[in-house]
């Protein structure tokens, strides 16, 4: 009998990786363009796209795929209840009746994350509790045994959504967000996080077939992202560990196999130069670090001089992109201008037949560069508005001597 029994369950964990349900994919602010395009490309039709999030039909496989191959998202969330839910206890109630058996390990470990507003929670934490003791009763009532419950993101991952009197809760299937992709061995000054940068050079015009250049390269991260798109090294192929890999019925061939798929698609070597320079020695032993992590140091050629001293290959079409700093303290950005400024004749003197993109939280400070912009994209570093700065740096580039054209 518990052979017949263990087969039903393995036919009931498979439905959980078959059955198609809605998939949420979380991004951070202004980055659903970019993760949209990239959904788009691995061939999927997107349902719905919000300010920080995409959304598909799927099935967990289909997650599994997900998570090995974006760039930009953080979570990778697939929908197991939508419902009406005014109190605590209508949340619990609600996910009593579920058959968390068939979803995890009745002694494994599982840990909750929310994102709640609504009038009866003061604290997403006591929202967080009602789930656990749904889960916990669930298991112990059905199975005489409870699973382990903390904060650690290392097991299981059940995620809740609860805005006014809608709720849905989700199998997150990433467990430790996306965004960062795990080759960053060394913060170094202000990095810009992965997924960002990824964002921004997938907004740009780059062919993936000219040169990138990355002067002000600060620890690496748009040299390295451009090497790892341009090479085809997914981020997922960085990590070995996802919160899919503890659901009931995953099968470790699923995971092997989509892996050796893109490892398939790797480029070893890449028919253009991708370079990234900094002032700073320090700065460049970081980047090298960091690249070297990622498997795409060999991809990038680094130098250390000022961004004016860049090597800029000729007679190509490539992209030339600069983050420079902000500026926020007055003092400081009194002295950026002067920089900002040369970041202008750079583009206008060196970077002809390339598109120049400047990534900027400080407009005041951008029209310091004084050309004209083709493109503003709009992005959030954290808490800081920004934007990317496209120049169509062609032949006989002119000034735009108003300040206010930016």
């Amino acid at each position: 009998m518990l052979y017949i029994y263990d087969q039903l369950l393995m036919f009931v964990n498979m439905q959980l990786f078959t059955s198609t349900s809605r998939i949420v994919i979380t991004c951070h602010k202004w980055l659903a363009p970019a993760l949209k395009q990239e959904v788009i490309s691995l061939g999927y039709e997107i349902e719905d796209i919000g300010q920080t999030s995409v959304t598909l039909l799927g099935t967990i496989k289909d997650c599994i795929r997900l998570n090995l191959n974006l760039r930009c998202g953080s979570q990778v969330m697939y929908s197991i209840k939508k419902f009406t839910c005014n109190s605590p206890d209508d949340l619990y109630n609600a996910l009593l009746p579920i058959e968390w058996d068939k979803i995890m390990a009745p002694d494994g470990y599982f840990s909750v994350t929310s994102n709640v507003s609504h009038s009866s929670i003061s604290n997403n934490l006591f929202a967080n509790l009602r789930v656990k003791d749904a889960i916990v009763d669930y298991m112990r009532n059905k199975t005489n045994q409870r699973p382990s419950t903390g904060s650690e993101l290392k097991g299981i991952v059940v995620n809740l959504f609860w805005k006014y009197d809608e709720a849905e809760v989700f199998i997150d299937t990433s467990g430790e967000t996306l965004t960062k992709h795990g080759y960053r061995k060394l913060p170094g000054k202000a990095p810009m996080l992965e997924a960002l940068a990824a964002a921004t050079i997938l907004s740009t015009k780059w062919n993936k077939e000219s040169p990138f250049i990355n002067p002000m390269c600060g620890s690496g991260t748009l040299a390295i992202e451009a090497a790892l798109i341009a090479s085809n090294r997914t981020s997922g192929l960085l990590r070995d560990s996802y919160a899919f890999m503890h659901l009931q019925g995953y099968q470790q061939e699923w995971y092997t196999t989509e892996r050796a798929k893109l490892d398939k698609e790797i480029k070893k070597t890449l028919p253009f130069k991708i370079i990234a320079t900094d002032i700073s020695s320090q700065a460049i032993g970081i980047a090298k670090t960091n690249a070297n992590a990622a498997g795409v140091g060999h991809l990038i050629e680094f130098g250390i001089c000022d961004f004016e001293k860049t090597t800029i290959p000729e007679g190509e079409n490539g992209v030339v992109m600069l983050n420079p700093e902000y500026g926020e303290r007055l003092g400081v950005e009194a002295e950026l201008e002067a920089v900002y400024a040369r970041i202008g004749d750079f583009f206008k003197n060196k970077c002809r037949e390339y598109t120049g993109y400047i990534f900027t939280g400080n407009l005041a400070l951008a029209k310091k560069i004084r050309l004209k912009t083709s493109r503003k994209i709009e992005f959030f570093n954290a808490t800081i508005d920004c934007r990317l700065l496209e120049y169509e740096l062609y032949e006989g580039t002119k000034r735009v001597v108003k300040e206010d054209s930016i």
